[in-house]
């Protein structure tokens, strides 16, 4: 029998639910200020709109759900799995007000998309849209990338229990600091000391090629917050392209590569232990599947003969292979020439570096690097089982942080949530075809999507089937939280229905 849930779980979800809303209306300021000090004064009343809205939302629930019960696991992860639906909605509204989405749906499309830091877009006429608009755009995927929960336990929520169980529930299961709230701090510090020093070498690099200061420094910081945050969201349509500057794309390829890694990672480099670069099995199997998938696409990329020269192939090859492993989905050619160029084999080796994504406790999704260094680590400790006699007692040790003893329930823990994104890409790839697709396609686009990539070989566009649309939005919800708080949430509107 299930048990139906009472009163008091409803009271400390829409509590703390409003916690995360109220704290969202706080971050739609910054584009409000910008518009202000711009004179685009109607995009500042977009975010009027947007910010009244989150604020009588925020409250309401905050005073009618009022409780002083801390969160359980279960009320911690519906939380989480409500707070990203609900960031969505609010954080369309301003965008949707500008007038270059077709859709509020197209308009939620590309705030999930940012707030999950995965970079398709369906927006309109993106060049000519406005600074605090497209502020907003790149805000969402700092925000996104440092996650929604980590904004609210920095500013709103005291208590630790309560604020664990949300921690964990948006798919960090690694404390930075025996204190989730310092932990959360500490990651907003990491993120803010590299925006300011990403964003100064970006503005600087954009006046050299001949931007005017204040957009090279805008572009900069929009450019930051999306690389480091592993988004893909750019200023301009044509994406990193736009720039045509091989030192803007190095400058990028680094901070892509910091923003995949994992943040206690940068937590013991900051404080000196750097050996912890060289030994954590994290960094270790991220270098080596970049150097497998790239060998891979390179052979595909030399059959076709399209990129002869070394150079151009890092700056067409390499970059969007690193770009699509680490989650980024920045582009510096256009989607069509992924199938127009590239062939099946260049093809498969993006989709294998898509799939695979950047560390835990990062900015990235998809399966993660632990989880992969996990199931080699078992495989060879189950092969040595297989060749060694059996009275030998096999002990298989790998290094995150420290020194671990590998068991079956890691082991378990990796290959669960590995065959649930298998799952998930393929599930997308099969509603690719039925609306029309080839398998190919569909595979890399719903890859793209379930993994937080960004990368788009042509399908997303604002025709395409509402559908797929529906698809690729649930995709990057899952994705993102690593399925266990959206699971929750689902057993919980069952539960609420037929529980007893």
């Amino acid at each position: 029998m299930i048990p139906r849930p009472d009163i008091e779980d409803v009271k400390a979800i829409g509590y703390y639910l409003g916690k995360i809303i109220l704290s969202l209306s706080a971050t739609m300021v910054v584009p409000l200020l910008l518009g202000i000090l711009l004179g685009e004064f109607s995009p500042a009343m977009d975010f009027m709109v947007g910010i009244e809205a989150s604020l009588i939302l925020g409250l309401f629930l905050t005073k009618i759900c009022f409780t002083e019960n801390d969160l359980n696991w279960m009320q911690g992860m519906i939380v989480v799995s409500l707070s990203w639906v609900v960031a969505m909605v609010l954080a369309a509204i301003p965008l949707y007000l500008s007038g270059h989405w077709l859709s509020f749906m197209d308009a939620c499309f590309d705030t999930m998309s940012g707030l999950t830091t995965t970079g398709l877009a369906l927006v309109q006429d993106m060049d000519h849209l406005s600074y605090s608009h497209n502020l907003w755009r790149h805000l969402i995927m700092f925000i996104g990338g440092q996650g929604i929960v980590i904004v609210a336990v920095s500013l709103f929520v005291k208590g630790f229990s309560g604020a664990l169980k949300m921690y964990v529930g948006e798919a960090r299961d690694e404390k930075i600091l025996p204190n989730v709230i310092h932990g959360s701090r500490f990651i907003w510090l990491v993120s803010v000391v590299f925006l300011v020093l990403g964003t100064i070498a970006l503005g600087v690099t954009g006046i050299v090629n001949g931007l005017k200061p204040f957009n090279a420094f805008f572009h900069g910081a929009c450019i930051f917050m999306t690389a480091f945050d592993t988004g893909g969201f750019a200023p301009q349509s044509q994406s990193v392209l736009y720039y045509h500057s091989l030192a803007y794309e190095m400058i990028t390829v680094i901070i892509i590569v910091l923003g995949a890694l994992n943040f206690k990672l940068h937590y013991h480099v900051w404080n000196g232990n750097f050996k912890e670069m060289v030994k954590n099995i994290e960094s270790r199997t991220f270098f080596v599947s970049i150097l497998i998938t790239f060998s891979i696409t390179a052979v595909g990329l030399h059959q076709t003969g399209i990129y002869p020269q070394a150079l151009v192939l890092f700056r067409k090859g390499f970059y969007q292979l690193i770009s699509g492993h680490a989650g980024t989905g920045f582009q510096t050619i256009y989607a069509q020439q992924f199938l127009s160029d590239w062939n099946n084999l260049a093809l498969a080796g993006m989709i294998c570096a898509m799939a695979l994504g950047g560390a835990a406790c990062s900015t990235t999704g998809a399966i993660k690097m632990i989880r992969v260094g996990i199931i080699y680590k078992a495989l060879r400790q189950d092969i040595k089982r297989i060749i060694l006699p059996e009275r030998v007692v096999i002990v298989q040790k790998f290094h995150h942080i420290r020194e671990r003893f590998l068991n079956d329930k890691m082991v378990r823990a990796a290959l669960m949530i590995t065959l649930a994104y298998l799952a998930l890409y393929a599930a997308g790839a099969i509603i690719g075809m039925l609306c029309g697709f080839s398998f190919l396609e569909s595979l890399f686009e719903s890859t793209s999507a379930a993994a937080n990539v960004g990368l788009s070989c042509g399908i997303t566009q604002a025709g395409m089937p509402a559908a797929l649309k529906v698809t690729y939005m649930m995709q990057m919800w899952a994705g993102r939280l690593e399925f266990m708080s959206v699971l929750t949430l689902a057993g919980f509107i069952v539960a609420a229905v037929r529980g007893k």
